[in-house]
């Protein structure tokens, strides 16, 4: 389990430092100045979002659950995790129309991978139960 947890949170941050690669390769190619105590905060937040979310996948192993109380239970976690964290690094701005926008692409993204993973995982259920007719 603790190796589990090592596994996902380290891919987390991998995915964390990648995106921040991204971000400071548009900075240099814009010839956008930044303060490395800035880079340095929206480094460790988009970190954290990554380790979050590599143990988030966790809440969808929990076998008594429907797959509806996960993706609410992980939705709700995830919307909650990405306002504190983007409030205070200032990815957002503290007002009513910037929580509500953000809030929208937040609602719209989740909604995109969660049907790729949907579609994914019954792409691969079809697949399995071909196979297992053909033995039959």
């Amino acid at each position: 389990m603790v190796v589990d947890i090592l596994k996902r949170a380290t891919v987390g941050v991998a995915c964390g430092g990648f995106l921040t690669f991204v971000a400071l390769t548009i900075l240099m190619v814009l010839e956008i100045e930044s303060s490395v105590s800035e880079i340095w905060s929206h480094m460790l937040a988009s970190m954290t979002f990554g380790v979050y979310y590599g143990l988030a996948s966790f809440i969808f192993e929990k076998p008594k659950w429907t797959p509806l109380k996960k993706t609410i239970v992980h939705f709700s976690l995830s919307i909650m995790v990405y306002f504190i964290i983007a409030l205070t690094v200032s990815w957002i701005p503290l007002n009513l129309f910037a929580i509500l926008i953000s809030s929208g692409v937040f609602i719209l993204i989740y909604s995109v991978f969660w049907t790729g993973y949907y579609l994914y995982f019954k792409k691969i259920e079809a697949e399995m139960n071909e196979q297992l007719h053909k033995q039959e």
